[in-house]
């Protein structure tokens, strides 16, 4: 399913660049896309899937942290905690709760 929606979005980026319909033609397009994009049923599949993709992030990184645990030198550990930080003080542009 990852690489026909790849292929799709490939082969739409293609059409807008490579066409010679004009600005008609794309506005049409752009207007569809954003169509699709506002829909609430694609808009909760993408908040599902990104709360998926977080829980799957916080396990990898449990488990790389308990396995790497001190060997990280200091630089490392304190970049990924700033980001950390960065992160939950960001609002969610989906306006999803974030439970």
């Amino acid at each position: 399913m990852r690489y026909r929606l790849t292929f799709i979005a490939g082969l739409a980026v293609g059409y807008v660049l490579g066409t010679r319909a004009g600005r008609e033609r794309y506005e049409q397009l752009r207007k569809s896309a954003q169509r699709v994009a506002q829909n609430p049923t694609v808009r909760n599949s993408v908040e599902s899937v990104s709360l998926t993709g977080r829980e799957a992030a916080t396990k990898a990184f449990g488990a790389v942290s308990a396995k790497v645990g001190d060997r990280l030198p200091e630089s490392v550990s304190g970049r990924v905690r700033s980001l950390r930080e960065q992160r939950a003080n960001e609002d969610d542009d989906w306006g999803t709760s974030n439970t």
